[in-house]
């Protein structure tokens, strides 16, 4: 591929984790399918070469996650256009599987999967993603593949933007949160509450607004639609499914015949 030798990149560097459903988008309204599939390919490896390895495993969204069956209030994404898509779209996502070993879980997003592989592998990972939810809910170190930036997101800012995103719900997955609370007023809250007190107080905040039975059912909802699952027990909990090892593909020797 363009200026980056496979042969060059360590064995023993960390393990990259792809969310690729943004790759698809990316690259869904290519002339031709074969421009597609080589900016996949260009995408992903330079994805590695910036990291400086050669182990990845990459994760898509295929179905619909159990937070479909967990919206109440309103249908989970229910703000999302849902029409035909190119057929592009649907044949990179079949290569992604076929020849980069890219898999699914119909239960989970793959925003869940490279959160919970990142947690359960227990090694050097990087999460690779362009969406805020994965990028500043899970601890760890990301790389943006849309801004091309890495970011460190620690413990306490993921838990913090997890209980903002509680007050004030996420437009882009039709998720309500408190209604008239936006990003000001969350961080306004949040900014004088002590990280360990920030489960309650937003609990709080919804008996305020909606009563003791409604506000209970209310943010228990909104917490499975906005929590991303980040360990098995958080899998076993929400989908009742045991997950797979993790098996982590090395680009030198995945369909080693089309880099030479």
């Amino acid at each position: 591929m363009d200026n980056i030798d496979i042969n060059d990149l360590p064995d023993d560097g960390p393990v990259v984790l792809i969310d690729a459903d943004s790759l698809l988008y990316f690259e869904m309204g290519k002339p031709t399918l074969e421009e597609a599939i080589e900016g996949i390919d260009q995408r992903i490896l330079t994805m590695l070469n910036i990291n400086n390895t050669c182990n990845f495993a990459g994760f898509l969204t295929i179905g619909k996650c159990f937070r479909y069956a967990a919206a109440k209030t309103k249908n989970y994404k229910y703000n999302r256009k849902h029409g035909s898509k190119p057929i592009i779209f649907y044949a990179l996502k079949e290569y992604l599987q076929q020849h980069w070993n890219f898999i699914y879980i119909s239960e989970l997003e793959a925003d869940d999967l490279v959160a919970v592989y990142a947690d359960k592998y227990g090694g050097d990972t990087v999460i690779c993603s362009p969406d805020k939810d994965v990028i500043h809910q899970v601890p760890g170190i990301h790389f943006n593949y849309r801004t091309a930036e890495h970011i460190d997101t620690p413990v306490e800012s993921a838990e913090t933007f997890l209980w903002k995103q509680m007050l004030m719900g996420d437009s882009t997955d039709g998720i309500q949160g408190i209604p008239k609370v936006g990003e000001k007023t969350a961080d306004k809250w949040l900014q004088e509450v002590n990280i360990t007190e920030m489960p309650m107080f937003t609990l709080e905040k919804y008996l305020e607004k909606f009563g003791i039975s409604e506000g209970i059912t209310k943010f228990a909802e909104t917490f499975k639609l906005i929590y991303i699952l980040k360990s098995k027990e958080d899998v076993l909990r929400e989908a009742d499914i045991e997950l797979p090892e993790l098996v982590v593909n090395n680009v030198k020797l995945l369909n080693k015949e089309q880099w030479q």
